[in-house]
């Protein structure tokens, strides 16, 4: 029952009348691929992908629709696991050109487009001290469209605080095309006038639901605890207003009865004062048996993690010793934590919990902690579950991370019967994790879909686990929405009567079953296992994917060509059109991905600190990359190493002749040689390039406290201003009595990454060994530490020594450095009124933040890191052979630069600077730069 990859024919027709509606409607096969994807285990091709940048655009879009019939699917971040994000007609993404955040009445309530990430608006409700009342775990890519769409809680929202209960209001745009703003005064009439069929059928329906003791029976109990399964139909009960019943059946509707173009929420407080605690039991029956006293004690939080849990979390090196060293067999664990709004209410809560904790059979002392350290490893266990099981799974096999809830009373023997499904079914290595206090529980079994037995396998434990839960009185969907994998199943768990009351509120919203067919309600017994999505084998980055889109909200890519999971994705596309000879499809993806998945990745790395199976995307282009690199080009750039400081400085020089020359006249000859030979080879000059640096000057001292790794960037692009930071952190340390030296040689001497980033191994080669050779001379073998002061070659050298086996030499930020050892030795000044700050994908890696921001205080009053900062994608030349990516990469955080207004502009890395300059028109300098000259206006 598997589908076929195969891309089915087109309908030009379609793609015509898209292409007018919305200009950028994408119908390339690797465009169409990339959008089969989500992070369900069902594989729909769309016939296009459409983008639409505003509402009428959308508008336009759902005439087409209606007019030829077709079905629309709307996604924005993917991350849905139940197959309700896909489409096999039009896809609509809207992820790109609905980001809008609102915060109103002081962070009280915000307003939010469908394509915001839950992160991105708690961001800005943050200084607020609020946040959204739903908390997903998959917060740093799911939106706002997909948390009203699927109802989403989490893990401390419970059902009291989720989607439904925390929505204030909405813009819908309806099938039939009619926009509802149910924010204004007059929108209950607004809707009675165009559309009295809605209004009447709404109040029909309403007092059917009402008159019918069973279904009231029925909903109550199934929303007392946590339920995505069908529609809401509890709003009927909740909701007189034909309106506001609407606007509250929408709510987990996914996407089936209407487009949420907008959403406004009423938030909740931020409680700043927090402890945590790991309580062990000898079993699940003693765990689940505590519940009730836990619950009574207010804890926020109550999370479960069985025995096959606790194995797989002792596994993890930042376990806790308790977890370590326990000998796990039956045992199993809760995971609890209190939030108040202040420290004496905090301290009484853990003083009641210590005494309930000294009542509960543990099997060892417990003990609540506010310690970051403590707490942040025991949810780094939590949170590393799925991780660690999704990670190790065999290649070629699906993780299938699922969710039930049922009373909390009846958790126990929904675990134990769990469990014994995974025994009768050989689903080995599951685990079962979860929200305890809410009765809802997650598990993750892996499978495969390419082999017929296995697929029966499936099919059986799925009917088994349905009898389970319903047996239990729970439901079947308790956060992941019922999407196509219960679709089946709906009837099951509401009966006869409100199965069909569901179907009257499809057909009465979209008549012409235009929106997501197939997903929520289905008369097909067979939907869950059609359209399930194969897994080949294709290398190591590519089989470890979960495909769960984290990853994409920080990749700077992603409004230009592909994401890493696109890219991952289409790996995977590829190699299963080559294992069924389909050669057109084979030559498209190899074509098109040259440029949108080679060309343009940053290889920043951003991906792998988001992904929860750790896959830095850009390993894999790097191996690309080198795979495409020939002899010529290899043998040039192992020349270029062996004479660094000649080119180098060629650079510096060349930059300056280009300066002092007309700009059509340089401009006009890259763009000539780029035409010759091709834009990834030939940097484009634009005249907000600076002029050439100085070369880099060998420094010497009797006793140095650290060797300076001055970064060859300095002598390629001059700085803003007389000096640099080559100048300027050398000053700083001299104002604080620090000696510096350098090796021997530096401006022959480079981190490696230009080499590195480009897949030109042989060049590599020889710098490392270089580089590895010299620092061991410079520092006494490790005795004295590194300091460099460009954060993307402070990580470029930190991976060059691993490599070349030299752990034992410490590389240090010059940021980092300033930090610990010289800002407290430096005179007090009066700073500069404002900064805005740019970190760098490299600062991030290296967990610069803390000391970046420290440095930047002693600088100035205010110092701004912009909502929106992410990777400017400069990438060391990568920003002058494609500056398209850069200007893509970089345009949400120009405008929160723009929005600052600060009176100067700072990084920490000198080709990041040059991206920031041209994204915004502001003059980009190291912050080091910006305080050595604070100080100098002080000492004048």
């Amino acid at each position: 029952m598997s589908a076929s990859p195969r891309l089915a024919a087109v309908d030009n027709g379609l793609v015509r009348a898209l292409e007018e509606a919305c200009a950028d409607t994408r119908t390339r096969v690797s465009d169409r691929l990339a959008g089969a994807h989500d992070a369900s285990h069902y594989l729909l091709t769309p016939q296009a992908v459409v983008v639409p940048a505003d509402a009428s655009g959308v508008a336009g879009v759902l005439a087409v629709s209606r007019a030829h019939g077709v079905p629309v699917t709307f996604r924005s971040g993917g991350t849905s696991l139940s197959g309700q994000a896909g489409s096999d007609a039009i896809l609509v993404d809207t992820r790109r050109g609905f980001r809008r955040i609102d915060v109103l009445d002081g962070g009280e309530r915000v307003r939010a487009q469908p394509g915001a990430t839950v992160r991105a608006v708690n961001a800005r409700l943050a200084r607020h001290g609020r946040k959204l009342g739903p908390d997903p775990a998959s917060e740093i890519a799911c939106t706002i469209g997909g948390v009203v769409a699927n109802n989403s809680s989490g893990m401390s929202c419970g059902t009291h605080a989720n989607s439904y209960r925390t929505l204030e209001s909405a813009v819908l745009v309806l099938p039939s095309g009619t926009v509802i703003d149910t924010a204004r005064p007059d929108a209950a009439e607004t809707l009675r006038r165009s559309e009295p069929a809605i209004v009447a059928g709404l109040e029909r329906l309403r007092d059917r639901i009402r008159g019918d003791a069973e279904s009231v029976a029925t909903l109550r109990r199934l929303h007392a605890i946590k339920n995505t399964m069908g529609y809401g139909l509890n709003s009927f009960l909740d909701h007189d207003e034909p309106l506001r019943i609407l606007e509250h059946v929408v709510v987990g509707s996914e996407g089936t009865l209407a487009f949420i173009a907008e959403a406004t929420f009423r938030t909740v407080a931020v409680h700043p004062e927090v402890a945590t605690a790991l309580l062990v039991f000898a079993d699940l029956t003693a765990a689940t048996a505590a519940l009730p006293a836990l619950v009574d004690a207010g804890f926020a939080t109550i999370e479960l993690m069985d025995a096959g849990s606790l194995r797989v979390a002792q596994q993890d090196p930042e376990a806790p010793a308790e977890l370590a060293q326990l000998t796990v067999v039956d045992h199993a664990a809760l995971l609890v934590e209190h939030q108040q709004p202040s420290a004496a209410d905090l301290a009484a809560r853990v003083e009641n919990a210590h005494d309930l904790f000294r009542r509960l059979p543990l099997v060892a002392p417990a003990t609540m902690t506010s310690d970051a350290a403590t707490r942040a490893a025991l949810w780094h266990i939590r949170k590393g579950l799925f991780t660690a099981v999704a990670g190790a799974r065999p290649s070629g096999t699906t993780a299938l991370l699922e969710d039930i809830a049922v009373p909390v009373d009846r958790l126990n023997e929904a675990s134990a019967r769990l469990v014994e499904l995974f025994g009768r079914y050989a689903y080995e290595g599951s685990v079962i994790f979860g929200h305890a206090k809410d009765g809802n529980i997650h598990f993750l079994v892996n499978e495969r879909f390419d082999d017929p037995e296995r697929l029966v396998r499936y099919e059986a434990f799925t009917e088994d686990l349905v009898e389970l839960v319903l047996s239990l009185g729970g439901t079947l969907k308790a956060e992941h929405g019922t999407g196509r994998i219960m679709a089946p199943y709906v009837r099951r768990q509401y009966g006869d009567e409100l199965y069909a009351v569901m179907w009257e509120v499809k057909r009465l919203l979209d008549p012409g079953m235009l929106f997501n067919p197939g997903v929520l309600l289905t008369e097909d017994p067979d939907t869950h296992v059609r359209n399930l999505k194969p897994a080949p084998t294709v290398e190591r980055e590519v089989d470890r994917c979960v495909e769960c889109g984290y990853c994409e909200p920080v990749c700077p890519s992603r409004d230009l060509t592909l994401t890493p999971r696109e890219r991952i994705v289409l790996r995977r596309e590829l190699q299963s059109a080559r294992e069924r000879d389909d050669d057109e499809v084979v030559r498209a993806i190899e074509n098109e991905y040259r440029y949108d998945g080679v060309e343009t990745c940053a290889v920043d790395g951003m991906c792998q600190t988001a992904c929860p199976v750790l896959i830095n995307t850009g390993d894999l282009v790097r191996r690309l990359r080198a795979e495409e690199q020939n002899v010529i080009a290899q043998t040039a750039w192992r020349t270029a190493a062996k004479h660094w400081d000649a080119v180098s400085s060629v650079g510096g020089v060349a930059l300056t002749v280009a300066d002092a020359l007309p700009i059509a006249l340089t401009a006009t000859a890259t763009k000539a040689g780029r035409a010759v030979l091709g834009a990834d080879t030939v940097p484009l000059y634009t005249d907000d390039l600076p002029r050439g640096g100085r070369r880099r000057r060998t420094i010497t001292a009797a006793d140095p406290v650290a060797v300076y790794f001055s970064s060859c960037t300095t002598t390629m692009f001059g700085p803003v201003g007389g000096d640099g930071v080559a100048e300027s952190f050398p000053r700083l340390c001299e104002r604080a009595g620090i000696a510096l030296t350098t090796p021997e040689g530096p401006p022959s001497l480079c981190c490696g990454t230009p080499w590195k980033s480009k897949g030109l191994t042989e060049g590599y080669a020889v710098m490392k060994a270089r580089v590895s050779a010299a620092l061991r001379r410079a520092t006494d073998g490790g005795r004295l530490p590194v300091v460099c002061d460009a954060s993307s070659c402070t990580e470029g050298l930190t991976i060059l020594l691993e490599a070349a086996g030299d752990e034992g030499i410490r590389v240090i930020d010059a940021v980092a450095f300033v930090d610990e050892h010289v800002l407290p030795r430096l005179p007090a000044a009066n700073r500069i009124a404002s900064l805005t700050l740019h970190p760098t994908c490299s600062s991030h890696h290296l967990g610069l933040d803390g000391a970046l921001g420290r440095v930047a205080a002693a600088a100035a009053d205010t110092v701004v890191v912009p909502d929106d900062w992410g990777c400017c994608a400069f990438a060391g030349d990568r920003g002058m052979l494609h500056p398209e990516l850069t200007a893509s990469a970089t345009a949400p955080e120009a405008a929160g630069v723009e929005q600052a207004a600060s009176v100067a502009h700072a990084s920490l890395n000198r080709t990041c600077e040059l991206g920031m300059t041209r994204a915004t028109g502001r003059e980009y300098r190291h912050v080091l730069q910006v305080l050595d000259e604070v100080l100098q206006q002080a000492e004048a």
